[in-house]
């Protein structure tokens, strides 16, 4: 594809991700967007705006001789002090003087009219490698606009409530893949970047060595999953690591979130998809786990989460997509060959604490799927639309 049309194609992608985001909260009522403090959620305001400054920044006020933007300013007064996450702290956004739902969405629109006209003006690389980072940050928003609902227990957008209600794997695979190990480049490549957007966590490819190691063909399911909950796996310590154990203290919890039992004959789970409580799917892929609560039941199934080197080599060689964001045994940190790019708290900030994440969601935008995308959290946190497979134990 050549820039001009390169530039056409980022122009309209653009456009239909904007409908998409606009289209998570337009069903919510005034009451309904007046989210609580939590640590997990933004106020709907803070982030939609948000999505509209990183756009208007790094389209059209960076450049490389004024790379904060100063000689270029926003559409709205401020702009940088109320929506740029690098200098909000997350528990202030509730107390900025922010524009209302008419000022948010009028500046967002506005911002994509200024990209499109600036779009349709230029071919140059630049131009176009931001374009595609504001397209593919919006991308990761709706879906964390997604997993806000979720968390809150607000409804699915009405276009949205069949793939929320749940979501399926593949056929009834259960036995697991094979691979002989070996040497391969794990992270992206600089022919890579010709034909995608390539973060700058997964720059550059380098060689890494796997033994021999085997992998479940699906994640685990919410059967399996409720298998070890009832047999007390939340009450036996000699499954959890010091950090589950701490952790489990610290929220003293018995079942996986946004589960209970029903109140009918038999007492079976329940799990709650966004405003509604619903019957386990025993053949889905379990969602809403953490890394604790992942590597707990690999322990008491005698088996262990997948390193992302493993996963990645796994994906690379036909490995089914599982439906659900998938834990690694992986901490998340840079590369051999690692770099910031122009947006350098894309990654930086979060080596080290933060847990690798593989595959993709149902929520996820194709766009963004793909076998070498590093996704990253907290290993606490379970409001993504996580889950996990598994591997043989060595030997």
């Amino acid at each position: 594809m050549n820039r001009p049309q390169h530039a056409q194609h980022l122009a309209g992608a653009l456009a239909a991700s904007r409908a998409r985001t606009l289209s998570v909260y337009a069903h919510l009522t005034a009451a309904q967007r007046e989210f609580p403090r939590l640590v997990e959620v933004n106020p709907p305001r803070w982030e939609l705006g948000h999505i509209g400054w990183f756009q208007e920044f790094w389209c059209l006020r960076h450049a490389a001789d004024d790379p904060t933007g100063a000689r270029t300013p926003s559409r709205i007064i401020d702009a940088d002090a109320l929506w740029n996450s690098a200098w909000v702290p997350h528990d202030t956004r509730w107390d900025l003087p922010l524009p209302e739902w008419d000022g948010v969405l009028a500046y967002v629109a506005a911002v994509l009219d200024d990209t499109q006209e600036a779009l349709a003006a230029t071919n140059a690389h630049d131009d176009l490698y931001f374009a595609e980072l504001a397209l593919l940050h919006e991308d990761m928003h709706a879906e964390a606009l997604l997993m806000t609902l979720h968390t809150l227990a607000l409804p699915a957008p009405p276009a949205l409530e069949a793939a929320a209600a749940g979501v399926t794997g593949p056929a009834d695979v259960t036995a697991d893949l094979e691979f002989a190990g070996g040497t391969f480049g794990l992270g992206s490549s600089a022919g890579d970047a010709e034909r995608r957007f390539v973060w700058d966590n997964e720059r550059w490819s380098h060689p890494v060595t796997l033994a021999p190691f085997a992998i479940a063909r699906r994640c685990v399911t919410q059967g399996e999953f409720a298998a070890f909950v009832d047999a007390g796996g939340y009450r036996r310590t000699e499954f959890w690591d010091d950090d589950g154990l701490a952790w489990l203290a610290a929220c003293s919890r018995l079942a996986p979130a946004h589960w209970r039992r029903s109140t009918d004959r038999g007492g079976g789970w329940q799990q709650r998809r966004f405003d509604r409580w619903l019957a386990l799917q025993p053949d889905a892929p379990m969602q809403h786990v953490n890394a604790h609560e992942a590597a707990a039941w690999c322990r008491w199934a005698r088996r262990r989460l997948p390193t992302e080197a493993e996963w990645e080599f796994a994906a690379l060689h036909a490995l089914p997509a599982g439906g659900v964001w998938e834990w690694t045994a992986s901490p998340f940190l840079p590369y051999p060959e690692f770099a910031p790019q122009p947006y350098a708290e894309y990654s930086a900030p979060w080596f080290g604490d933060h847990r690798v994440l593989r595959g993709a969601s149902w929520a996820t935008s194709p766009r963004l799927a793909h076998p070498r995308f590093r996704n990253f959290y907290l290993p606490s946190r379970h409001d993504p639309f996580c889950g996990f497979r598994s591997c043989a134990l060595d030997g």
